[in-house]
């Protein structure tokens, strides 16, 4: 099932709603965190329909999600141009999933600055070379992917791919985009000699847009290790669009079992 096809089967509940995890989302025990936090989102979302744009996502993966949940959303604070709104993904009774998100509205500034040129030797979407069918985890039978970058001589830890969602009908842009921001393993998999188990814990993403658009629906996304310890490792993330424009910027810590 698609996240639209997921949507479109919820049952509403006080502050968001009651939807089942398809296992096409799972990731080993839990659903894959770009899905969670496309749904803590929508529950988000739900709350008012004036909402100004998304402009930044504060996620903790706190515990495993699988089967029925609830994703309940709450207003913390709404001021005259930013507005907060906490959300909880819940299983069994216990919380899976925590996020903050911010949506804010455009104020005049003088500031205008941008240092986040995509990658040199980017390859176009059109031209990039696509994945083998039926490589990854279950989830990723929904996205497009394709290698953003030539392929190195030396393993490298960071990873840059081409991420399309296959169905996004109906989706929210943002809603959307979440949804694919996650879609990369850690950018220190390259480092490692065999498959490990892995969790991701907290992901933070700045929007650099009100609006994320690209041709064609694709997306570049970057992970970039720098940092790997006693089974911890933190890495930066970044998305461009088709164009080579920014739109969104962030970070993530995960635990790496081997």
């Amino acid at each position: 099932m698609s996240l639209p096809d997921t949507l479109s089967n919820i049952r509403p509940i006080d502050g968001g709603f009651v939807t089942a995890i398809p296992e096409d989302w799972m990731q080993g025990r839990t659903s894959y965190g770009g899905f969670s936090a496309a749904l803590a989102l929508e529950a988000a979302r739900g709350l008012a329909d004036d909402l100004p744009p998304l402009r930044s996502a504060q996620v903790s993966f706190v515990g495993p999600l699988a089967g029925e949940v609830e994703v309940r959303a709450r207003v913390l604070r709404r001021g005259r141009n930013a507005t907060w709104i906490s959300a909880e993904v819940t299983g069994e009774g216990k919380v899976g999933l925590a996020a903050t998100f911010v949506f804010m509205g455009p104020v005049e500034s003088k500031l205008h600055l941008s240092q986040m040129s995509p990658p040199a030797g980017m390859i176009a979407p059109e031209d990039a070379i696509p994945f083998p069918e039926k490589v990854g985890p279950g989830f990723t039978q929904h996205f497009d992917r394709r290698y953003a970058m030539p392929r190195q001589t030396e393993p490298l830890p960071e990873l840059n791919w081409w991420v399309r969602l296959k169905d996004n009908e109906g989706l929210d842009p943002f809603v959307s985009l979440l949804l694919c921001a996650d879609a990369l393993p850690p950018g220190v998999m390259p480092l490692l000699d065999k498959w490990s188990p892995i969790s991701s814990m907290t992901w933070l993403v700045n929007l650099l847009t009100p609006l994320p658009q690209s041709r064609d629906g694709w997306w570049m996304v970057r992970a970039a290790g720098n940092y790997a310890e006693n089974g911890c490792s933190s890495q930066d993330m970044a998305i461009w669009n088709a164009d080579g424009a920014p739109i969104a910027a962030g970070m993530q810590s995960i635990a790496i079992f081997g």
